[in-house]
């Protein structure tokens, strides 16, 4: 069976065969298929779609392509729960929640993923601490999690080994933002992950992939249902992404946002509002809490009582990061030597914020990635940035940049300027954080306000 001819099918749009996806996959996985028929395949998918019975066999044949975790012959004594986030700007909620939910008795074997178009990567920030191994072998993985309840790493050789390729050629081929390209993506690693439940973070607005609610709707429901196919019981939360979540985007600046939010010293409202949904439908799918209420009490305190923190460090240093980390931040994570405020041009209310165009331009700095395989400047990021409705002048920046040199600050400054929309009054629609939750069934309930 030729791929070209599975190529040409799909891009015409015709239905794609158990066999012939299988085909396609095996060929990914072997090396028969190149680089440009994997970006021609994404591209005709993008534009033509997949039924949902394409979008299972799809995501079947990548979690064949290689092994799927069987915890119970690791006798943890707990459930094994995950969550995914389809991604954003200043997105740092993975970070937070493994070790609370690890801290809560759950285990959390998190197979994370780079940066993808615009937004930024659990992973990239995981690698933004000096010796973390973030793709250590099974073997390591299994201790990790036995040892110490969670483990943040990316794609390993073993795991869904043909995502890795589709992933790296979707993030430069404006391929992103295919429902059953990202389903099949996302499920393909939870699934080979072994879990007993996933909780999904669907963005939605100007930041996401799926920039309307009906969007994210149509997402959630394809990963919904996949799931289910594959016996993975999962629920769908959708949370804004129209400002940057947080007060900082760039790889070392949100790893120290993390810290701050663990430790207790500051904790931005709105990052602590998803953080709190999510883990929250974590603990009540893995049984691991009857109510929300109950839910609320664990979670508040592994917070105050410094054991979320404790199993971040731990986490850490068991994958070959500085045991003193946590303590010493400074002395490990990068610094970038330039820091320039970015002030509005005039004064005002933020009305409106282009959160994509912030995320690209941290990709300009050297934060992300334009081309396959670019190193990251871990330092270079935004921090102090602005948020709706919040009331800007000249005492007041809209963000600070981190930047390497002078010139690649001043090259975004008046970029930053046109991302942001001022009102002579504050703006009354402001969206909820928390939108929806979503359930396998159809079901679904308004979480905002």
């Amino acid at each position: 069976m030729l791929v070209k001819e599975i190529i040409r099918r799909k891009r015409d749009g015709e239905k794609l065969s158990r066999r012939e996806i299988d085909t396609l996959i095996e060929g990914v996985s072997d090396g028969a298929v190149s680089r440009e028929q994997v970006s021609a395949f994404c591209m005709a998918v993008y534009f033509q779609n997949m039924t949902p019975r394409e979008i299972s066999d799809l995501t079947d044949a990548m979690v064949r392509s290689g092994q799927r975790i069987d915890w119970q012959k690791h006798d943890l004594g707990g459930p094994v729960v995950d969550k995914h986030s389809t991604g954003g700007v200043g997105d740092k909620v993975s970070l937070m929640l493994a070790p609370m939910i690890a801290a809560c008795g759950g285990f959390v074997p998190m197979i994370s993923g780079r940066g993808l178009g615009h937004s930024g990567g659990t992973l990239d920030k995981m690698e933004a601490i000096p010796g973390y191994n973030a793709t250590p072998d099974l073997d390591t993985l299994y201790q990790v999690v036995g040892d110490i309840g969670c483990a943040i790493i990316g794609q390993t050789a073993e795991l869904a080994p043909v995502d890795r390729v589709i992933y790296s050629v979707r993030d430069v081929t404006a391929t992103v933002e295919s429902v059953p390209l990202i389903t099949a993506s996302i499920l393909s690693k939870k699934i080979s992950a072994g879990l007993d439940a996933l909780v999904m973070d669907i963005k939605v607005g100007v930041g996401a992939f799926m920039a309307t609610e009906g969007e994210a709707e149509t997402l959630a429901s394809s990963i919904l249902r996949t799931a289910e196919e594959s016996h993975l019981p999962t629920r769908a939360v959708l949370t804004s992404m129209d400002e940057v979540l947080g007060r900082s985007a760039g790889n070392a600046l949100e790893v120290r946002e993390v810290l701050d939010y663990l430790s207790g010293r500051t904790r931005d409202p709105r990052l602590h509002e998803v953080v709190m949904a999510l883990t929250t439908e974590m603990l009540l799918l893995a049984g691991l809490a009857a109510d929300h209420a109950e839910a609320g009490r664990k979670l508040t305190s592994v917070l105050e009582n410094g054991r979320a923190l404790e199993i971040f460090a731990a986490m850490i240093a068991a994958l070959g990061g500085p045991k003193d980390f946590v303590e010493r931040p400074d002395r490990y994570l990068a610094q970038a030597p330039v820091i320039r405020p970015v002030f509005a041009p005039a004064s005002g209310y933020i009305s409106a914020i282009d959160v994509r165009a912030m995320g690209n331009m941290i990709i300009r700095l050297g934060g992300g990635r334009a081309v396959p395989g670019q190193s990251l400047d871990m330092a270079v990021g935004f921090t102090d940035v602005a948020r709706l409705g919040e009331y800007v002048d000249s005492e007041r920046p809209i963000a600070i940049i981190h930047a390497r040199t002078d010139d690649d600050a001043a090259g975004i400054v008046a970029d930053i300027q046109n991302s942001y929309h001022l009102s002579d009054e504050a703006p009354q629609d402001i969206p909820a954080v928390v939108r929806k939750r979503i359930t396998p069934d159809g079901c679904s309930d308004n979480l905002g306000p």
